[in-house]
């Protein structure tokens, strides 16, 4: 939790978020993300003037536990002094500890925030699905929570000026603003109109123009033009000679199939599998693991 302190800015998790995306689909399957169509309402967990502070955090819970569908876990929230902004102690259940910095005592909008990153740790916990090293394990935290329509909290506790700075969960402003972008895209919602923070406004603009980026990578037919010119020189090049490994930059490599045949693999733009096809020509293909339909110019 940065609170007061320097906000890191950028993507520098950008990897690890996108294998994150590529991790959920594959462990939930197609038609259970597509259940997270909706996702969690301000008023579910909004806390009134007149709620008292254990019984509104109780509500907001369970409304949470609720939304990540958790029907048989119980979670008990409490306040204590600490340096982070919460703590899940993760059992077999049902019943699940968290503890929540002392400040949200007096800054209560951000409770559901809060409460959001640790229910899904209890939801992957039980999922099963965990990255190796807690750094990775939290951004894998805060995508999952965020493309499973409960991350817009977070994004939304995110406020800086001049003379002080609140930012809760590992990924950046912008690195929320992506994952939000690229679940915007794929169920056409718009969590930008939940906003109350100006800068998450901000932040969510420079995410989208980022996932929009992802879609038009060649050999995607919506690529720009210079995309589009630098694939047909590599692919020259790859035919010309044994395909070497592409510059770190670059999201597609070539690969040889039958002889004299080419293939390209290239990430898909919603869940980020590796897709392969042919080289030759227009292509339509269909991402197995989320379904997108893809037109390519290979």
């Amino acid at each position: 939790m940065a609170n007061g302190g320097p906000v890191e800015h950028g993507y520098p998790h950008l990897e690890t978020v996108r294998a994150a995306i590529t991790a959920l689909y594959r462990r939930l399957s197609y038609d259970s993300v597509r259940a997270y169509a909706v996702s969690v309402a301000p008023a579910d967990v909004a806390f009134c003037d007149i709620d008292d502070l254990h019984l509104g955090t109780q509500r907001i819970a369970h409304e949470l536990v609720r939304h990540f569908r958790l029907p048989d876990a119980r979670v008990i929230v409490s306040f204590r002094e600490m340096t982070h902004a919460a703590n899940v102690e993760l059992t077999a259940g049902p019943e699940y500890f968290v503890e929540l910095n002392d400040r949200f005592r007096t800054h209560r909008r951000d409770i559901g925030a809060a409460l959001a990153h640790e229910i899904m740790h209890v939801c992957l916990h039980r999922l099963g699905l965990s990255f190796p090293g807690t750094r990775d394990n939290e951004i894998l935290t805060d995508t999952a929570t965020t493309y499973l329509g409960a991350g817009w909290l977070l994004l939304d506790a995110y406020r800086e000026d001049g003379a002080s700075s609140q930012k809760l969960g590992y990924l950046t402003p912008e690195e929320f603003g992506y994952v939000l972008a690229k679940r915007s895209l794929v169920f056409g919602e718009d969590p930008s109109v939940w906003f109350t923070s100006a800068q998450a406004y901000t932040a969510y603009g420079k995410g989208m123009a980022m996932a929009r980026r992802d879609e038009r990578q060649p050999p995607l037919t919506a690529a720009g033009r210079a995309g589009r010119l630098r694939y047909a020189r590599d692919r020259r090049r790859a035919r010309q000679h044994a395909p070497v490994a592409a510059a770190p930059d670059t999201p597609y490599a070539f690969t040889p199939q039958d002889p004299g045949a080419l293939g390209v693999s290239f990430p898909c733009p919603t869940c980020r599998q590796r897709i392969r096809v042919p080289v030759r020509g227009r292509v339509r293909a269909r991402c197995g693991l989320c379904r997108t339909v893809l037109e390519c110019d290979t």
